[in-house]
């Protein structure tokens, strides 16, 4: 490789500005911006794309719909009605509180598909219940929650996904529902992680809830649970697109948190607005920096390149698929996931379709990589999120982690070994890959 080519300045432009603290969707602009300059091609260029690629695809406009809608539904009372839901399921289970973290996780997934607004959200919130009294260990609850935060992306409505589907032009409504199946494993083998580590550390139980008072809970919860059914019921029929879908799930927050629940004020409804408009800005700008870039790359002829590279090496569709999931752990140690998402998966995409990977199954693996890079050491968002909130080392934080990735990382392998677990679902909505 030459250093001095302007690809590789242009690389070393954009890990500069990055180590300086610029925001990663803008450091990408200033590379490409560099190496058009030293191509002599035209800088206007990156208007250009940035433009194209942002007011021509009306599927963004989901991702400011969903995050409002997870706002919305994460203000107020609605939090504390589901949680009490899923304490009244599995809170008389061994390890009690630990099995409810993840259970929440899946409920909530419906409502953040960001495993960062997951921890964030309710995930601080287990974290407190958890250590509150000496139940558990600061350690073992920042890593439970760290590690079921993860779910969230995998399951509808998902950020990544949507990303996924700008990028590979995937249809959102099969990767939402493919990402159903791997999510619930996901959760499972943390579940019986958990009733593992219950019975081995002595876990408390939380006390059983009168079977008289579940109607009443679920009741009180089914108006937020629905969401999800509303979401995918919308997809399926064909009533709305993905981004008409979004909207409606946002009014239907908007309408549960206001006129069911009556759990926001005029004063929360604006803190909603100005979190999910800065959320949706730093998303934006990620993606627009990412757009630049790849355009960058396509002149630069990488995708054709390393496709001619990978045949070299005769992999077969499994071969490539397990090449990708150890280049995507290694890099979601180190990258942001929506970075991964917009700048290396369409690279490796095109030498998936030449191989006949499906790319419904390849997304939902990518993602899955990517959520468990996370979580994963030495850079894992995630971990140092938790750090914070937990206010512990993160040496302790990765020694309680390890189990979770390993039962994370078996999943994965099942999930890559096996794409009927991927495809079951779409296939039966009329996926035809």
């Amino acid at each position: 490789m030459n250093f001095t080519s302007p690809f590789s300045l242009a690389l070393g432009a954009i890990l500069a500005l990055s180590l300086l603290g610029v925001p990663v969707g803008q450091a990408m602009i200033g590379g490409s911006v560099l190496y058009l300059y030293l191509k002599g091609m035209d800088m206007g260029t990156v208007a250009e794309q940035l433009l194209n690629g942002t007011y021509s695809s009306f599927l963004l406009l989901a991702i400011p719909l969903f995050i409002l809608a997870a706002t919305i539904m994460s203000s107020g009372s609605v939090l504390d009605r589901l949680m009490r839901f899923c304490n009244a399921l599995v809170g008389h289970f061994p390890g009690g509180l630990a099995q409810v973290n993840v259970l929440q996780s899946v409920v909530f997934a419906s409502m953040s598909g960001s495993a960062l607004a997951d921890a964030a959200g309710s995930g601080k919130l287990m974290q407190v219940m958890m250590t509150r009294d000496g139940k558990y260990t600061k350690g073992f609850a920042a890593a439970l929650t760290a590690a079921s935060s993860v779910i969230g992306p995998i399951l509808p409505p998902s950020i990544p996904m949507v990303l996924y589907a700008l990028v590979s032009g995937t249809s959102i409504g099969f990767l939402f529902i493919a990402g159903v199946l791997p999510g619930l494993l996901l959760g499972a083998v943390q579940m019986g992680l958990v009733h593992h580590l219950a019975r081995k550390r002595n876990f408390p139980v939380e006390p059983r809830v009168p079977l008289r008072e579940l109607p009443r809970i679920t009741r009180e919860a089914f108006p937020a649970l629905m969401l999800p059914v509303v979401l995918l019921g919308c997809l399926y029929t064909g009533v709305t697109t993905p981004t008409e879908a979004a909207g409606l799930a946002a009014a239907y927050a908007l309408l549960v948190s206001v006129v069911l629940y009556r759990s926001i004020g005029w004063g929360d409804l604006y803190d909603a607005l100005m979190s999910s408009a800065r959320i949706s800005i730093s998303i934006g700008m990620l993606i627009a920096g990412a757009l630049v870039f790849n355009y960058v790359i396509t002149v630069e002829n990488i995708p054709a390149s390393l496709s001619g590279i990978l045949r070299t090496f005769d992999l077969s569709p499994l071969g490539f698929l397990l090449l990708v999931n150890l280049i995507l752990l290694l890099l979601g140690c180190f990258l942001e996931g929506s970075t991964i998402i917009l700048v290396i998966l369409p690279v490796l995409l095109p030498t998936a379709v030449a191989l006949g990977v499906d790319p419904v199954h390849f997304g939902v693996v990518a993602v899955l990589n990517i959520m468990i890079g996370l979580v994963t050491p030495p850079y894992g968002l995630l971990l140092f999120m938790m750090t914070r909130i937990a206010e512990i080392s993160l040496m302790e934080l990765v020694r309680e982690m390890v189990p979770f990735l390993v039962v994370m990382v078996g999943a994965l392998a099942l999930v890559t070994l096996w794409p009927d677990m991927v495809l079951f679902l779409p296939r039966l909505a009329g996926y035809t890959g």
